[in-house]
């Protein structure tokens, strides 16, 4: 009986890179699943899936735990990621590779895995990740030009971005569409010479962007601001690449947006102050929806009715 593969991943640049590197040393035919960024319960699509090799990449263990125990049950499951993940379940069909360090991403944990074979996928994810400094150290292994980094720069951050939306739809590509546009390329410096759908991406970038510039944060203190957007598409896609953004800007401040949902909640997303990068995903696990990673996390639908009570702990988090 021939072994059903599935390749679950996260739909933003570390998902994406993590899962090519990977498919570049052993190369298979999987089905695919995967979403937006905040897509994260990917597991629950595959729930009824049974006696299947799944690998599981850049979605949190604990936000999947429940269809990750029933799936171990007669399915062998390969997972990396960098999330919080909780207890790890105890199973001979589970192969775990996690860590929550700030300042490491799935794609710089793939690279470990395979010996640096494809590093430089690797270090276009972490600067989507807004893992500068760890991008740049691993770049350094590659002996590139200035130049070449800022490439792989642009090629993580444009990847990250379109990752962000409500619904797939809302995306300029869907993640599946830029993973199998990436397949065909070992090297990340050609793919960002030949592939179309990068022009489309610039340019939606700068015209988001140029929008979310525009906002004056909603409140702000020596140790954080706030930011809020309203219910549009435009502040979807933006609002991981605006929060990285004002994160680099102020290093030593604690960032959140707040996007109306359009449905009296909002997607909120949090980044720690860059110089200590710590608290963002305990503040986001206090409401539901929330997770995360430490330096950054956030909370997929915050009642409005909760938004000062967020507000008040977001200062009482980040104020020294």
């Amino acid at each position: 009986m021939t072994t059903a593969y599935y390749d679950i991943f996260n739909g933003d640049a570390d998902g994406i890179c993590a899962l090519h590197q990977l498919r570049l040393a052993e190369p298979r035919e999987a089905t695919l699943v995967t979403g937006v960024k905040r897509d994260i319960r990917l597991l629950d699509q595959v729930a009824q899936v049974r006696g299947a090799e799944l690998t599981v990449l850049d979605i949190s263990l604990d936000s999947n735990r429940t269809p990750l125990l029933q799936l171990l049950e007669s399915c062998r499951v390969f997972y990396v990621d960098h999330h919080y993940a909780g207890d790890l379940p105890s199973s001979h069909n589970l192969i775990a590779h996690l860590d929550p360090s700030p300042e490491i991403c799935t794609s710089l944990m793939v690279d470990t895995l395979l010996a640096g074979r494809f590093k430089a996928w690797a270090v276009a994810a972490a600067f989507g990740d807004n893992l500068h400094a760890p991008a740049r150290k691993a770049a350094s292994a590659l002996h590139l030009t200035e130049p070449q980094v800022e490439r792989l720069r642009e090629l993580g951050e444009l990847m990250n971005y379109n990752g962000y939306g409500q619904k797939v739809a809302d995306l300029h590509v869907p993640p599946q569409v830029l993973y199998e546009a990436v397949k065909p390329y070992t090297d990340p410096l050609i793919f960002c010479e030949e592939a179309e759908l990068l022009v489309l991406l610039r340019q939606g970038f700068a015209d988001d962007l140029h929008r979310a510039k525009a906002v004056p944060p909603l409140r702000e203190t020596a140790h954080g601001r706030i930011f809020a957007f309203p219910a549009e598409k435009w502040a979807n896609r933006i609002a991981g690449v605006f929060s990285n953004e004002k994160a680099r800007e102020r290093v030593d401040m604690a960032h959140a947006l707040l996007v109306d949902n359009g449905d009296t909640t909002f997607m909120v997303s949090v980044r720690a102050p860059l110089a200590r990068r710590t608290g963002a995903d305990s503040l986001c696990r206090g409401f539901v929806t929330g997770g995360g990673r430490a330096a950054a996390a956030g909370i997929n639908a915050l009642p409005a009715v909760q938004v000062e009570d967020f507000c008040q702990k977001f200062f009482e988090v980040f104020s020294p």
